[in-house]
């Protein structure tokens, strides 16, 4: 069954010219030189997907206070209040320095780790241009957990661990929003001899409109090499729901922690198997840079 999701997603993503020849609704063909530049926008409705970063950047002079909260596993039983009694959160800044640029921060409770991105759009998709948007994420995490080898010196670059990303993503149409990502991890320290630490994967993501203010959203990993022993590829399905300045998801997912470093490294739910965690994602924006007065760009 996995097998067959990834073909699907990679058969959807491809063949982008023959969508595009659709995409009437995308497009609002006007005639003119003009529209042939004109960049595509509001590919996702928030920078994340569920886990994975989105092709979707923090409006310049924004900054976006995002909430995301994970609870226990629902198969955990009524004992557990099916996964309620259980929570695991991250709450973080992003900001918005340039329509193409966009840096954050945040705090997971997941081993107590910081971690810090900064993203760039190379390639912005534009009708009659490229026919994609390529971003490039790198981020580090800060593990903050007490040491608890005593018998061995505690150094700080043991704790970091670093990811880089290439996100190759195309809106078809204003309701189909398909992207792939190439994902590399390090860990300076690993927990056992066994365990590599370089790991290799492959995302896909993608948002489908349901309605004017909800839509359907999924990430899904394939670990490709470093997969860490005892470890599952994470699967995430949710719905965006637009009010306003918010945007608030829900979302099924088998991965507890919330930055790539721990959801690629450290899943270890199986989703096919009825692992399944159920969490909410809050997004707040908040304009913090000057107002554009009329005529600004």
């Amino acid at each position: 069954m996995k097998r067959n999701l990834v073909w699907l997603l990679i058969i959807c993503l491809l063949p982008y010219q023959i969508i595009n020849a659709q995409d009437t609704d995308l497009l609002k063909l006007a005639g003119g030189d003009s529209v042939a530049k004109e960049r595509v926008t509001m590919a996702f409705k928030s920078s994340r997907v569920i886990n994975q970063h989105s092709m979707e950047f923090i409006a310049k002079g924004a900054m976006d206070f995002r909430i995301l909260h994970r609870f226990g596993p629902i198969n955990s039983g009524f004992e557990n209040f099916y996964g309620l009694d259980e929570a695991n959160f991250r709450f973080g800044f992003d900001f918005g320095i340039g329509k193409s640029l966009t840096v954050g921060i945040g705090r997971s409770n997941v081993n107590k780790e910081w971690d810090g991105f900064i993203k760039y759009r190379p390639v912005w998709q534009t009708v009659g241009g490229s026919p994609v948007s390529l971003v490039w994420v790198s981020g580090m995490t800060v593990n903050s957990t007490p040491w608890t080898q005593p018998d061995r010196k505690n150094y700080f670059s043991s704790r970091l661990g670093f990811y880089h990303e290439l996100i190759i993503g195309r809106k078809f149409t204003q309701g189909v929003t398909l992207q792939m990502t190439p994902v590399f991890v390090h860990r300076n320290l690993v927990d056992s001899v066994i365990n590599e630490n370089d790991t290799w994967a492959l995302g896909f993501g993608g948002r489908f409109k349901l309605t004017k203010r909800t839509a359907f959203v999924f990430d899904y990993h394939v670990i490709l090499a470093g997969k860490q022993a005892g470890t599952y590829n994470p699967v995430s399905f949710g719905v965006d729901i637009e009010t306003g300045g918010h945007v608030f998801q829900l979302h099924v997912s088998n991965a507890t922690g919330m930055n790539e470093k721990a959801f690629l490294t450290n899943t270890t739910d199986d989703f096919w198997s009825g692992d399944i965690r159920f969490g909410f994602n809050l997004s707040r924006m908040f304009n913090i840079g000057k107002k554009k007065k009329a005529g600004d760009q």
